[in-house]
């Protein structure tokens, strides 16, 4: 049975919630409406205080995901995952809830915020005061409170069910702490006022401050430096740090304060480790990376929009897979804007990380978006940064980086072969993965398929798919203009087998094949040509548009990581949660398996089944999912 006053009151009602600021929105229209300017009213300071405090936590997850800034000063290593942020979805109930109240309150009182001033000297020094003498010690032992046998396992445990602290963990509890919290709040706030020294920059920047260091606290990322400490001794027991609080989560009998160390020291809960631990964080902050990954997977960025699909943009949107969404409209000036930037003076950089059987895997980004690699003059700048990238892995030690997209692109580098080339002694594997990839592709191809159409038959993943499948007796219908690169592929399969493979330079030719394989993008006309039924398997990127409402469309190839992944907490763009492109995916078993070669240049057919089977026996699961017109709509 749930306990009383756990449950938020609009818990059921999703993103509808918002709806309840509905009627203060309608007073500031209504009141620009009928009076022809926006009046300095409540309802208007509510919504304000309302979006800047949300704003306020959302400026703090972004710093918090960018962990090419702060990898180094995190206090726990370990990644959000999925189950974390669901649970954290909804913390801004409590912004709602303090809203809802205030208003209530100014309803009942409409003069006791209405006579508040725009400032008022006095009134800083006596909610300051309010503050350390009346919520600080209310706080400290309500907290205290909370973690009593009964109100811990029915309330507070909520709250330190997070593994890792984040910002919005902070705001994550039951609607009878944020009720306790809101008293703790609005008693500095509401006694000043009643002093009559109450001003409205006062109760802005109180909420400010106060949302800040609760922030502050949860952020995980250490950002105090002790020499601040050092220089002012005394400054320690006045304001706590990440460091200080992330003991609280991890010894829960100690470190109860709010804001204000000195409160645990006088009543004894303040742990002994909390001043060491916080220095020796500070102290090795930017000093060097304080954990190596085993495996790189190098990715670059696919479009502008799909840039804010970053987890330092919005959290819960990275955790799903990228679709585009109209409030993405919003988003695409700053976002062109950095695409600039990153063009001009940004370096390869940490996107993401996760853990795999005691090893870490992280996620780099060249800072290049798709259209720039079509781009002839920018074709060596790329390469550089994929070079610098590859190098800088090879001197941390990282076992295998593996190449994603358009990183290893055949007019680009020759997929990876020009890195390997240029540096034989590298000792981290470069692997491009689309072995997998091939082999991904070929198992979603029934055993009695005795013929398959193939676009981009003679790319790298063409190739192999074509001699792999003439091996299998199926005929395959290659389709190209170039009977001098058809002849090449066709030269490479054993003679027996040569005849399986069949140019067609038409998509005409296909009219009676049911199995098409896309690697080039093919429009809806094109697409008419398929028989009723045909399933379209692809490797293009991006995925052909599902036209036909008769057909079937198959997903890029992706694999399923092994279920005991750790800290995984963002979809890679279009892929479902806990799947990857096949690609990442190859370069994960080239790391299990301790294979010593690097995986560049054409595949080796002879491979594709050794890869399969390693990447099955490793936990990888293939993931297939078929779509028709009618559910993608």
């Amino acid at each position: 049975m749930v306990a009383a006053l756990s449950a938020w009151p609009w818990e059921n009602l999703g993103i509808y919630k918002y709806l309840l600021y509905g009627p203060l929105l309608a007073k500031v229209l209504c009141t620009r409406i009928l009076e022809g300017s926006f009046k300095d009213d409540w309802c208007l300071h509510i919504l304000i205080i309302c979006v800047a405090r949300s704003s306020l936590h959302q400026l703090w997850s972004s710093y918090v995901n960018m962990l090419f800034l702060t990898c180094n000063r995190r206090i726990n290593q370990h990644g959000y995952d999925f189950k974390q942020i669901d649970k954290e979805w909804d913390w801004d109930n409590f912004i709602l809830l303090q809203a809802l109240i205030a208003s209530m309150a100014c309803y009942i009182d409409p003069p006791f915020i209405e006579n508040v001033p725009l400032w008022n000297a006095k009134g800083f020094i006596i909610i300051l005061s309010l503050h350390v003498g009346v919520s600080e010690p209310l706080y400290y032992w309500v907290h205290r409170c909370f973690h009593k046998s009964y109100l811990f396992n029915q309330y507070h445990s909520i709250h330190h069910s997070s593994p890792v602290l984040h910002p919005f963990t902070g705001a994550t509890a039951t609607f009878l702490e944020h009720l306790a919290l809101t008293t703790v709040i609005g008693l500095p706030i509401i006694g000043s006022c009643m002093m009559g020294n109450g001003s409205r920059i006062m109760i802005y920047g109180y909420l400010f401050v106060f949302d800040f260091l609760r922030c502050l606290g949860h952020c995980n990322v250490e950002v105090v430096p002790h020499q601040l400490f050092d220089t002012l001794p005394s400054l320690r027991y006045l304001l706590y740090t990440p460091t200080y609080h992330s003991l609280h989560h991890t010894d829960m009998g100690t470190n109860f304060c709010l804001f204000m160390p000195f409160f645990d020291a006088i009543w004894k809960t303040l742990n002994s480790n909390s001043w060491e631990l916080h220095k020796k964080t500070s102290t090795n902050a930017g000093k060097y990376r304080r954990n190596i990954p085993d495996f790189v997977f190098l990715a670059h960025v696919v479009d502008v929009t799909s840039s804010i699909h970053a987890p330092f943009v919005i959290r819960s949107f990275a955790s799903m897979p990228y679709t585009t969404r109209l409030f993405l409209l919003a988003f695409w000036p700053p976002a062109f804007i950095v695409m600039l930037m990153m063009w001009a003076w940004s370096k390869t950089f940490l996107i993401s990380f996760y853990n795999l059987r005691g090893r870490l895997h992280e996620t780099w980004s060249v800072p290049r978006f798709g259209f720039q690699y079509f781009l002839p003059f920018a074709k060596e700048g790329i390469n550089k940064h994929i070079e610098e990238a590859i190098l800088t892995a090879n001197r941390l030690g990282v076992k295998v980086i593996s190449l994603a997209a358009l990183n290893k692109n055949e007019a680009l580098n020759g997929g990876g072969t020009l890195f390997v080339n240029k540096h034989p002694n590298l000792k981290v594997r470069v692997v491009h993965g689309n072995t997998l990839t091939a082999a991904v592709i070929l198992n979603e191809i029934r055993e009695d398929v005795k013929e398959v159409f193939l676009t981009g038959a003679t790319s790298k993943l063409g190739r192999a798919i074509a001699l792999y499948l003439c091996q299998r007796r199926v005929r395959v219908l290659m389709l190209t203009s170039s009977k001098e690169r058809f002849q090449k592929v066709q030269k490479e399969a054993p003679l027996e087998y040569q005849s399986y493979l069949v140019q067609v330079t038409k998509y005409q030719a296909a009219r009676g094949c049911k199995t098409w394989i896309v690697g080039k993008w093919i429009k809806p006309g094109e697409q008419s040509c398929a028989p009723t039924g045909t399933h379209f398997h692809q490797f293009v990127v991006p995925p052909i548009l599902p036209f036909r409402r008769d057909c079937t469309y198959g997903d890029l190839a992706a694999m399923r990581l092994p279920v005991d992944v750790e800290g995984l907490g963002n979809c890679e763009y279009t892929m479902d949660r806990g799947e990857v492109h096949a690609c990442h995916a190859g370069g994960v078993v080239h790391l299990l398996e301790g294979w010593a070669h690097h995986e560049v240049g054409a595949i080796d057919v002879d491979r594709i089944d050794l890869v399969w089977n390693a990447a099955l026996k490793h936990g990888l699961k293939p993931v297939s999912n078929v779509v028709t017109r009618q559910n993608s709509m």
